[in-house]
């Protein structure tokens, strides 16, 4: 069994995505273009984002074991999970946990983070 580690998009801090023993970690991911936007908009540009970092690891939606989200108002629960559930309509739905947390920035409503199988 490998025990390489690939690591992509780094920063001085982090990696954006980690690839070892199969799997894909990707780090909490937030909005860029959206950032300050509505939670739908910038979920839609996090799942977006996800999909371009799983491709280039070779994986998909369809491959996710976890994911943890992180809201900084609860009561927009619904309007994320109306963006996530079409997303994950027709690939395998990870185990999830969803929470409300103040995020590092204000202009920012959601964060995602999940793991793939590759």
């Amino acid at each position: 069994m490998s025990t390489d580690i690939v690591r992509r998009s780094e920063n001085q801090r982090m990696s954006l995505a980690v690839e070892t023993g199969g799997f894909v970690f990707l780090a909490g991911l937030t909005a860029v273009k959206t950032r300050g936007g509505s939670v739908t908009e910038q979920t839609k540009e996090i799942l977006e984002r996800i999909d371009h970092h799983l491709a280039e690891a070779g994986t998909s939606k369809k491959n996710l074991v976890t994911a943890q989200v992180w809201l900084t108002d609860i009561a927009t629960f619904d309007e994320f999970n109306l963006v996530w559930d079409a997303w994950v309509a027709d690939a395998g739905k990870p185990a999830r946990a969803c929470v409300e947390a103040c995020l590092a920035d204000p202009a920012l409503n959601v964060e995602v983070m999940v793991t793939a199988r590759r």
